[in-house]
């Protein structure tokens, strides 16, 4: 996700801290995505996937490791309402837990996060009937249980702790994952499309540390290489990659190495694969297996316990996004990027893109429990370790 540029006085940041799970404040910021007018109408028709694939995903535990709930640039996007066709999406996508993480940067990032916060737990609260809010590992299994959607509140930065007590502080207002840095560089790191990557500084391991302290997933998924690899081996215990893919695939700086990965794993930490065009591919053709065959080497590398699912779209995809916010969300990105005419592959761009996945982990050979690791399990397993 992009940046933007609201600020918020004290007296604001402090009412919206207050309120962090039942205001709905409005917030500036280019959160890539789609509108609710550009949503195909009609009933996901579940009969083209395979009986297999349906059991699975209804019996998993299904965890995206970074899936906005909504991609949209306006700036009220979560106090509009949602549509019967969204709830029936969200209801039908087999998705079972979504971790709704932007990437919020700047001089004010501290002050936008908590607007942030309370603008989507306000969402979360009018729609109760759907969503419930995740404070610990066990919320997980009980949404999955009462049949409603757990929503992970995540930040694709770490520019809103300005201090080690903002840590806490943010963790009390519900947010349960954060990532080091964004693209750029910044006082804790070094991001992926940096010029160079001096990886963390010592505010860094400070942050790091006290995130592991309070129980907040430190997440290196926009990490340059040496800050990715210096969280990895500076953390006590299992942190994430919740969004990216393999560079031994696809030599693309936002991508990990094998080293990082072997690493990763070592601690117990697991690596999210995404659906990302670019990151899937450097060519075309680019297709769903295309994706597997990042799974897969994640799997051999370092085994299966160690690889899930980090989308990095909603439901719909970004080539479902309006045109002017398309090409302002690509505006946003250093060339280094490499945006194609399309961000989306086939078959993981609709709200039954995990039934697409199913199928095609069925057919590439993977057992029940391994599919079911992948789509969740994994995920759930180093949440319960790190959460607490």
């Amino acid at each position: 996700m992009s940046d933007s540029t609201v600020r918020l006085g004290r007296r604001r940041l402090l009412q919206a801290s207050a309120a962090a799970a039942a205001l709905a404040l409005p917030m500036h910021a280019l959160t890539a995505a789609k509108s609710p007018g550009a949503i195909q109408p009609g009933k996901p028709d579940l009969s083209r996937y395979s009986s297999r694939a349906r059991a699975i995903v209804e019996r998993a535990l299904v965890i995206d490791m970074l899936a906005p709930l909504r991609l949209d640039m306006r700036e009220d996007v979560y106090a509009l309402p949602l549509t019967d066709q969204q709830v029936a999406d969200f209801r039908l996508s087999g998705i079972d837990v979504f971790h709704n993480s932007w990437g919020l940067t700047g001089p004010d990032a501290r002050e936008r996060v908590a607007e942030y916060l309370a603008g989507w737990h306000g969402l979360l609260a009018r729609r109760s009937d759907l969503f419930t809010l995740v404070g610990q590992a066990a919320d997980l299994d009980r949404a999955k249980r009462d049949g409603k959607i757990a929503v992970i509140s995540g930040v694709q930065n770490a520019e809103h702790f300005r201090s080690k007590e903002d840590v806490k502080f943010f963790h009390g207002l519900g947010l349960r994952c954060a990532q080091l840095t964004y693209n750029s560089q910044t006082v804790i790191g070094s991001g992926s499309t940096e010029r160079e990557d001096g990886g963390l500084s010592d505010y860094g391991v400070a942050i790091v540390a006290e995130m592991e302290k309070v129980g907040m997933l430190v997440d290196v998924s926009h990490c340059g290489e040496r800050t990715t690899l210096d969280a990895i081996e500076l953390a006590k215990g299992p942190i994430a990659i919740t969004h990216s893919n393999c560079r031994a695939l696809n030599d693309h700086p936002r991508l990990k190495s094998d080293e990082a990965i072997r690493k990763l794993a070592a601690k117990g930490g697991v690596m999210g694969i995404t659906g990302v065009r670019m990151f899937v591919g450097a060519k075309e053709p680019t297709t769903l297996d295309s994706m597997v065959d990042h799974i897969d080497h994640v799997a051999r590398l370092v085994g299966i316990e160690h690889v899930g699912i980090g989308s990095d779209a909603d439901l719909y995809g970004y080539d479902a996004m309006p045109a002017d916010q398309l090409k302002a969300l690509k505006a946003s990105y250093k060339a280094s990027y490499g945006f194609r005419e399309r961000i989306d592959i086939e078959g993981f761009d609709r709200p039954t893109k995990i039934f697409e996945l199913t199928d095609a982990l069925i057919r590439r050979g993977y057992s029940d429990g391994d599919i079911e690791a992948v789509l969740g399990g994994n995920f759930r397993r180093l949440l319960g370790q790190v959460w607490r």
